[in-house]
């Protein structure tokens, strides 16, 4: 609001100084016309004001060509009006209005509303846009995390490289509450997505969906029971206001294989995520600055199964999971499978499993502060802390 009301002043001083300024040097600078258009110009000049401060309230400062569109509808229609109830203030009827009234977007007013729209495009654009906090910067502030409940179907879940166990579903609802307990208390907002009951894996929400900012990529899952977890993903995503794409046969992605590094984005190639998959996500972020390094993953099902990163860029992992752990840039290895896994929650804390809890004391003793949970149910489905949501960042 006060960035489209600074913007909003800014339109309306110049458009209204443009125009005493145009009518003093064609009057050979006589100083008295000042006063007598300044008079003339006041309530369009209020109206302009009004309009443009609508204008930047609906985003139309943001982009170049609707700021143009703005200061044209908000110069057009301020002075149409503003002149208008000049001429009706000293008694001329509406009829014999009209015409003349549209004659003077080429004669008195003409001044008055290029002035208006250059403003808007130019000096408008820049005092909004200083002021204002962007759309992206609106939305990663919030530190909205996407979740979504456990499905009555969850034992019926995908399990591929440990043996199948049975999954208790009412201890599984209660970690899914303490989970989510210690995202809402470190900070984060929970957006929750309907739960789907026949769909066993969409607690894995990781899956569906990464995050670039305010740029949601849509995965496209190789596992068919999988495919129709997206659409009511991306209502959510689209509900906050984010931008969203996604990934197109042949190409499959999951969220899983994606682990991001500052603007270094590995995505493991894998069972799960192909060589078409990586390909478009490379595309598709390759003009916002990020470069995307392929990894090879055969000993788990996702990438990070098997690595992910603290807070400092600092990849941790289970070796014997890990196919190549020379292609990090740094690279520590954990005492246990599930002490590879690590959400990170704040600079300073990381989210753990409980049943790393060596893997909990080394990381403490680099620093950090770690929040432990119990996700032993989801463990038994490959699950692991980074699967159960989506950060926001």
């Amino acid at each position: 609001m006060t960035a489209s009301a600074a913007a909003a002043a800014a339109i309306a001083v110049i458009a209204l100084a443009a125009a005493d300024l145009a009518y003093f040097v064609a009057n050979a600078q006589n100083a008295q016309v000042f006063t007598v258009y300044s008079v003339y110009f006041l309530n369009a000049t209020l109206l302009l004001f009004l309009f443009s401060a609508i204008f930047g309230l609906v985003g139309a400062y943001r982009r170049w060509y609707t700021a143009l569109i703005a200061g044209l509808a908000s110069g057009v229609v301020a002075t149409l009006v503003g002149t208008g109830l000049g001429a009706l203030s000293v008694g001329v009827g509406v009829g014999d209005m009209i015409a003349p009234l549209f004659g003077t977007l080429v004669g008195n007013n003409l001044i008055f509303v290029l002035a208006a729209v250059l403003a808007s495009v130019t000096l408008g654009r820049r005092i909004h846009g200083r002021i204002a906090i962007t759309e992206e910067q609106e939305v990663l502030r919030k530190k909205y995390v996407l979740v979504r409940r456990p499905s009555a179907s969850l034992a019926d879940g995908i399990v591929t490289h440990i043996d199948k166990s049975e999954v208790d579903l009412e201890l599984a609802k209660d970690q899914w509450e303490s989970y989510v307990a210690a995202l809402t208390g470190a900070g984060w907002v929970p957006v929750e997505i309907p739960v789907a009951d026949d769909l066993p894996d969409s607690v894995f929400i990781e899956d569906s969906v990464v995050m670039f900012g305010a740029l949601a990529v849509l995965g496209n899952p190789a596992a068919e029971t999988r495919v129709d977890e997206i659409p009511e993903v991306e209502d959510g995503v689209t509900a906050l206001g984010i931008e969203v794409t996604r990934i197109e046969k042949p190409g499959t992605l999951d969220g899983g294989d994606v682990l991001k590094i500052g603007t270094t984005v590995y995505v493991g190639r894998g069972d799960r995520t192909n060589s078409d998959g990586i390909r478009q996500l490379r595309k598709i972020l390759a003009p916002r600055g990020y470069s995307v390094v392929a990894v090879p993953v055969t000993k788990a099902l996702h990438l990070k199964s098997t690595v992910t990163a603290l807070p400092d860029g600092t990849v941790i992992g289970y070796r014997p999971l890990v196919d190549d752990p020379f292609i990090f840039d740094r690279f520590l290895e954990m005492p246990e499978p599930s002490g590879a896994h690590v959400l990170v929650l704040a600079d300073d804390t990381v989210l753990v499993a409980a049943s790393a809890p060596e893997s909990a004391r080394l990381i403490e003793g680099l620093g950090y502060r770690v929040i432990s949970v119990d996700i032993s149910e989801f463990e038994k489905l490959e699950g692991c802390v980074t699967c159960l949501s989506v950060r926001v960042r």
